[in-house]
């Protein structure tokens, strides 16, 4: 028996310590269960309970700790393993409540849509098991994406852990390569320095994931510990390198063909007015990655589009012919630079980012700058400030020769066919957005052509999964941006295929009454796919979809507005008719089966790559 116990105390203490290095948390692991007693009935709403003393548990310090640091609303499905916290929840209901979403892949992509909407950490909450293993997809999205959300699960009682007891999993290890980092609750007393710690490491330098792991008699058990009176909270951070700063400030001076590219680094550093102010000062063009979209106004006359494997022309051929390429917060991903050493290649490459691991980890950088965007540009443009000289003519020769390129390049988008030309539909949003519309998108063609043909002004005004390009992502992110700007209009654009991947999510709209407007382009395929199947093999595999279902009919299943269009004069009072009511509504739009989506020579680069394996 003592044998026996000594391997679970082994087993467990691995699994919960290996990623616990946070002061003053409890050496201990095994502790009795506490219980509580109910007096009378429960009320099903407010949960009153009188407890046999005014102990506070860790359900309920779990809960103030949200509180304390301002979470408003969780996403997620309640259990048996994570029970206790659900119960304490009902506790604080003008505080804060959980939005009941159907599946806990939308709790995470639900908490991710509220976090890049806002800027701040949102937290999915679910049970053990499996409820906790459907947290992965979304928890690696946002950790690609470096969006910072705190996703906490159910777990066994310490006792069963390692027994292959009912809905038990080893998150801990599971978790580890999709979050920041991740931990395992044991004991009440743990709460409070580890729910802090993982909102300061959610937000701190480059943001992502946190994933807390709550043993039932953790949650139940006695908390004897106080939140502490100061919490450290995550800090903008730069190393202050004063003469790297000075060269770079040297060589933008300098420079006759400079770009700026963007990354998604640019948003969460908050960072976008600096970046105009740079703009505006140097006269110098602006690019963007996918996840880069919205940190600069795409309206704005050195706004070059996105770059990349579907990026504009423009934008490729600015960074081909750069002498100079100030990149801030961006990866340069395979899809921004398919072959490394041929992108900006007669450019000196000036790489600021938060995340020294990002430095020359796919482009080598001449000089490279660590630090939060915003202050490493807020110093950079004291400096510029400094030295900057009026501007003299043949400065703006550069600006001029992208400017007449810019207009050779023009696209046509105003087709009138039948089947619906996929390029109408995006003409159409194009006048139908607003400035201070959410923009939302699934994954597919659809989500690169309203990257390219609907602009944005504002930051934060376009939501997508671009690291992990996870399907399915497009309706829960836009309930969570809805639920974190609930007077903004939200609009998910998305195709057939993603949308399926979690159109039970339309139930929370209903029950919530929220309201987002979700734009199908629905061709009958998997349409990114196939286009890419065809280019590499020459044919076809496991791509059509077929004509069901019918979209409209299952938004009006939900209680919603269902909306079927199948010609082009259809579109624009369609919409119309979406903004004006005060339900959610599902635009099902029929676009051509077979259309491709033309991309850039980047891509025919990653289709050569293809063919060679």
């Amino acid at each position: 028996m003592l044998a026996k116990l000594s391997d679970a105390f082994a087993f467990s203490a691995c699994s919960a310590v290996k990623f616990r290095d946070i002061e003053n948390i409890t050496e201990s692991f095994i502790y009795p269960q506490k219980k509580y007693y109910l007096k009378g009935k429960k009320n099903e709403w407010r949960g009153e309970k009188e407890k046999m003393n005014d102990e506070e548990n860790g359900a309920e310090a779990i809960v103030k700790t949200l509180i304390k640091h301002k979470i408003t609303h969780t996403f997620g499905i309640p259990g048996v393993g994570i029970g206790p916290a659900f119960d304490a929840l009902l506790e604080h209901p003008e505080e804060i409540r959980n939005i009941l979403v159907r599946h806990e892949q939308g709790a995470t992509h639900a908490a991710d849509g509220f976090a890049r909407a806002t800027g701040n950490p949102g937290v999915c909450i679910v049970t053990s098991g499996p409820g906790a293993s459907n947290l992965v997809t979304g928890m690696l999205t946002a950790f690609m994406d470096s969006s910072p959300i705190i996703a906490m699960a159910g777990q066994v009682p310490f006792k069963l852990i390692g027994h292959e007891a009912f809905q038990e999993a080893d998150m801990v290890d599971i978790a580890l390569h999709t979050c920041k980092k991740d931990f395992q609750i044991t004991h009440a007393d743990e709460i409070f320095p580890v729910f802090n710690e993982a909102f300061r490491l959610a937000t701190e330098g480059r943001p992502g994931p946190v994933y807390i792991d709550l043993t039932k008699d953790a949650q139940e058990g006695k908390c004897t510990k106080k939140f502490p009176e100061k919490v450290p909270m995550a800090e903008p951070r730069f190393s202050g390198q004063s003469e790297e700063l000075k060269k770079a400030a040297s060589l933008l001076l300098q420079a006759e063909r400079p770009v700026m590219l963007l990354g998604g680094g640019v948003l969460w550093a908050n960072a976008s007015g600096e970046v105009m102010s740079l703009a505006d000062h140097l006269k110098i063009p602006v690019a963007n990655t996918l996840m880069g979209s919205s940190a600069f106004p795409d309206n704005h006359p050195l706004s070059l589009g996105m770059a990349g494997m579907y990026g504009t022309e423009i934008a490729n051929y600015a960074i081909e012919n750069a002498d100079i390429l100030l990149a801030v917060g961006c990866r340069f991903s395979n899809r921004t630079a398919a072959e490394p050493e041929e992108f900006a290649k007669g450019a000196t490459v000036i790489h600021i980012d938060v995340d020294p691991t990002e430095i020359n980890r796919n482009k080598k950088a001449d000089l490279a700058i660590v630090g939060d965007a915003r202050l490493v540009l807020a110093e950079l443009l004291k400096l510029i400030e400094l030295k900057l000289l009026k501007l003299k003519n043949e400065d703006f020769n550069w600006i001029r020769q992208l400017k007449e390129l810019r207009e050779g390049y023009s696209e046509k988008l105003d087709y009138d066919t039948h089947p619906i030309d996929y390029r109408r539909v995006f003409y159409e949003l194009r006048k139908f957005v607003n400035d201070e519309d959410i923009i939302v998108t699934g994954i597919g063609c659809h989500q690169m052509m309203a990257q390219k043909f609907i602009p944005r002004k504002y930051p934060r005004t376009f939501i997508t999964s671009g690291g992990e390009g996870t399907m399915g992502f497009g309706l829960p992110a836009a309930i969570g941006a809805k639920v974190a700007k609930p007077d903004s209009e939200v609009i998910n654009i998305d195709g057939d295929g993603s949308f399926q991947m979690t159109l039970e999510e339309l139930a929370v709209l209903a029950q919530e009454n929220l309201k987002v407007i979700t734009v199908i382009c629905n061709n009958h395929y998997l349409g990114m796919v196939r286009q890419w199947q065809k280019e590499v093999y020459g044919r076809c595999s496991s791509v059509y979809l077929g004509e069901i279902p019918d979209f409209s009919k299952i938004a009006e299943a939900y209680g919603l507005n269902g909306i079927e269009v199948s010609r082009t004069s259809e579109i624009a009072s369609a919409l119309e008719k979406a903004r004006k009511s005060n339900l959610s509504s599902v635009i099902d739009i029929h676009v051509q089966p077979e259309q491709d989506f033309g991309a850039s020579h980047q891509l025919a680069v990653e289709l050569q790559d293809s063919k060679r394996f």
